[in-house]
C-alpha cells in the first residue's frame, strides 16, 4: 500500500479562493476584513512567518497592518497598542506573533486581545468556547487539521483518533476538535508508556510534538490516515516532520508531507478567522 497524499497546498489555495470570494462581497458592502499583525524584536523565522501572513491577506482582499516593534518594547506599551486596536473599527483580527522577548508575559498579550478579534483563538475564552461546543474562533493549525481529514471524505464519526501531544495551540485543541466531530479521542504525551501501544490502534493520527521520526512504519495501522503537524531540520538541514514519510507511507492510507501539508493550512485558516470575524462585525 503507498498512502494518497493530503495536499495542503492544494487545499489552501481551494480555501483561500473562497475567502477571496466572501471578502469581495463584504467590500461591496463596504466592509474589508482587517488584520492587525505585531511583530516585537528580530527573531528571523518570525519575520518569515508574519511576512507570509501579510502577503497572504493582500492577495486575498484582506486590509493587514504590519506593526515592527524592537524587542526593547514595555510590556505596558503593547497592551496599549492592543488595547487601541480592539476599538479600531478598521480591525477585525489581532494577532500578536510569538514568541515574545523574555520580560513580556505571553499569557497577559493573548488575554487582552478582545474575544472578537481574537482569531489566532488562543485566549482563555476561546479555548473555552470550543470546549464547551460554543460557536468561536478556533486555533488555526488544528482547524487546518481538521480540513485536510474532512478533504480525504473519511467520516471521523466512531473512527478511533490518537493525537500526540498535549499543547495549548494545536494538541489540546486538536483532541477537542475530534471530539466534536463524534471520533473517539486518546491524547498521547512524553509521560505516555508504550506510544506503539496507542498508535498502532489509530484511524487518524496526528503527530504534533516537534521531534523528528517520532512516529514510523510500526507504530501506524494499515490504511491510517496520519497529519503530520511537526516542523523540524533533518541532518541535511531539510524540513520534516515528526513522521519518519519515507516508511510510513507505505504503511498509511492517507497523510500530510512536509513541508507542503499542514503548514500552509494555517495561515489560510487565520484568513478564514479573520473574514468570520468582519462577517459576525458586519451583522452586528
Amino acid at each position: 500500500m503507498t498512502a494518497q497524499i493530503i495536499d495542503g497546498v492544494a487545499l489552501s489555495r481551494q480555501i483561500r479562493a473562497q475567502v477571496a470570494e466572501r471578502a469581495a462581497k463584504l467590500a461591496a458592502r463596504g466592509v474589508q476584513p482587517g488584520l492587525a499583525v505585531l511583530l516585537v524584536g528580530e527573531d528571523p523565522a518570525s519575520a518569515v512567518y508574519v511576512r507570509n501572513k501579510v502577503k497572504a491577506c493582500e492577495e486575498h482582499g484582506l486590509h493587514s497592518v504590519l506593526e515592527r516593534h524592537e524587542s526593547t518594547l514595555s510590556e505596558a506599551a503593547l497592551l496599549d497598542r492592543i488595547a487601541a486596536l480592539n476599538t479600531d473599527p478598521a480591525i477585525h483580527g489581532i494577532l500578536v506573533q510569538m514568541p515574545l522577548p523574555r520580560h513580556i508575559d505571553p499569557h497577559r498579550i493573548i488575554e487582552a486581545i478582545a474575544t472578537q478579534k481574537d482569531v489566532d483563538g488562543f485566549s482563555t475564552l476561546s479555548a473555552g468556547e470550543l470546549m464547551s461546543g460554543l460557536p468561536g474562533f478556533r486555533p488555526c493549525t488544528p482547524y487546518g487539521c481538521m480540513k485536510l481529514i474532512e478533504s480525504t471524505g473519511i467520516d471521523l464519526r466512531g473512527k478511533h483518533a490518537v493525537v500526540i501531544g498535549r499543547s495549548n495551540t494545536v494538541g489540546k485543541p486538536m483532541a477537542l476538535l475530534l471530539l466534536q466531530a463524534n471520533a473517539t479521542v486518546t491524547v498521547c504525551h512524553s509521560a505516555t508508556p508504550d506510544l506503539a501501544l496507542h498508535t498502532r490502534q489509530a484511524d487518524v493520527l496526528v503527530a504534533a510534538v516537534g521531534r523528528r521520526n517520532t512516529v514510523t512504519a510500526g507504530m501506524v495501522k494499515d490504511g491510517a490516515v496520519v497529519i503530520d503537524v511537526g516542523i523540524n531540520r533533518n541532518d541535511e538541514g531539510k524540513l520534516c516532520g515528526d513522521v519518519d514519510y519515507s516508511t510510513v507511507r507505505d504503511v498509511a492510507g492517507w497523510i500530510t508531507p512536509v513541508p507542503g501539508g499542514v503548514g500552509p493550512m494555517t495561515i489560510t485558516m487565520l484568513l478564514v478567522n479573520t473574514l468570520e470575524a468582519a462577517e459576525r462585525a458586519a451583522t452586528s
